[in-house]
């Protein structure tokens, strides 16, 4: 058996270095067509040091730095071979290349970027933060309560960028020393302002359930993830009623860590081609693409795990069921919304068609929302966040421009 593995071991790490040199002869060749960017036309830099598996926390950025970049220009940073040549494909705003330290120090020294926007925690972070005479701005992938959105890396940042009255109180409670008062921001939820992709689905009589399940994470205290213990009961209940439309969009890494997980996945998958097979009329989708919005403001009822598309969806104020995890070791934050949840437990998924109809019409649950909604991301009218997000960065900006003169080296 251990040389079993140990053969199978060599075999996937073969494909990745193969794939990985695949990755680098294209992108070199791709990268003599790409324009250079003019000495200090970049006043934003956005930093992504991740691989493609983790491009969904950038691209919900996608449209709010498309319309930021113009009043104050913005470039993407990327690390990988493999991320690069993506975004060379679907990013609206000119992508640099720095696969190594000299290329950031080059894209230092020639762009002299006055605000930096991180999106995630990657390790590698630091070897952009290493740079002074710019602030390093926080900006995350979402709001939520998972333990994630309390760490103590963010005071390693110059500010955050965060949503709302939840997330200050999460912070205050959990920081010690930190102010928030000078160091965070709130915008709400500026993607919310750019929901995009139509409907690939009729308007007709069904009742549309979205579940974005989350993965099965990477230890016990975030494993969040519902698609073993809650997913295939609930999407077969829900393709067989005859009623609903199933709209299933699954987090992009689920299945990466645990075989079972990834197994449960495929059996829904399975079973949405199956059911669309025996009736084309009901449509049910499998979405994994790169859009997203449409998603969460046409769906009925959502159901999903602990993770950002709750808030997300909350932004939307409609009817909303989140799963329960089944680990007793997963960190479960009740001070917040999931203190207030319309929770499902796994022994409960078979009960799920029932549990979504009542989700649809309940006036009282309703009315909790539209509460959380207000707590989480404050003023949530069209183009709102929008406003906050730029007003943010103009005021990042503007101090720079005052330690700057302040220092003599405006």
């Amino acid at each position: 058996m251990p040389i079993t593995k140990d053969v199978r071991t060599a075999i996937r790490l073969a494909r990745r270095l193969l794939q990985s040199r695949q990755s680098r002869r294209e992108l070199a060749r791709r990268m003599t067509e790409v324009p250079q960017l003019a000495p200090g036309s970049i006043e934003v830099a956005v930093y992504f040091a991740d691989g493609k598996v983790n491009m969904y926390q950038l691209r919900q950025w996608y449209a709010p730095l498309a319309e930021l970049a113009r009043e104050h220009p913005v470039a993407i940073l990327s690390r990988s071979p493999g991320t690069m040549t993506t975004l060379l494909d679907e990013s609206p705003v000119p992508v640099v290349y720095a696969r190594q330290v000299v290329d950031l120090e080059r894209f230092v020294e020639e762009q002299a970027p006055k605000v930096v926007l991180y999106v995630n925690q990657n390790p590698r972070n630091f070897q952009m933060m290493r740079y002074g005479r710019m602030w390093h701005v926080f900006v995350n992938h979402g709001e939520s309560d998972k333990m994630y959105m309390t760490t103590n890396q963010f005071k390693a940042y110059d500010y955050a960028l965060i949503a709302g009255d939840a997330a200050r109180d999460r912070l205050t409670a959990a920081l010690w020393d930190y102010d928030l008062d000078r160091r965070t921001i709130a915008i709400g939820r500026p993607q919310a302002d750019h929901f995009v992709g139509a409907v690939p689905y009729p308007d007709d009589d069904r009742s549309v359930v979205l579940y974005a399940p989350t993965w099965e994470g990477d230890r016990p205290a975030a494993a969040y993830g519902s698609i073993a213990s809650h997913g295939v009961t609930l999407a077969e209940r829900l393709l067989a009623s005859g009623r609903h439309r199933l709209v299933y969009r699954p987090h992009p890494r689920s299945g990466v860590l645990d075989p079972a997980y990834r197994a449960a996945h495929q059996r829904i998958v399975a079973a949405i081609a199956a059911a669309n097979a025996a009736d084309p009329a009901a449509q049910h989708v499998y979405d994994d693409g790169p859009e997203l919005g449409w998603q969460l403001a046409d769906a009925d009822v959502a159901v999903t795990d602990i993770s950002a598309m709750i808030y997300d969806r909350l932004a939307v104020g409609k009817p909303l069921i989140v799963t329960r995890p089944v680990s007793p070791d997963a960190d479960v934050d009740e001070r917040g919304y999931l203190g207030d949840a319309n929770w499902l437990r796994a022994e409960d998924a078979a009960d799920v068609v029932a549990r979504v109809d009542a989700a649809a019409n309940d006036a009282e649950e309703l009315a909790k929302l539209r509460h959380w909604v207000q707590r989480y991301f404050g003023d949530t009218t069209p183009g709102a966040a929008t406003a906050r997000f730029h007003a943010a960065v103009d005021r990042l900006v503007a101090r720079w421009h005052e330690v700057a003169a302040e220092r003599g080296e405006g």
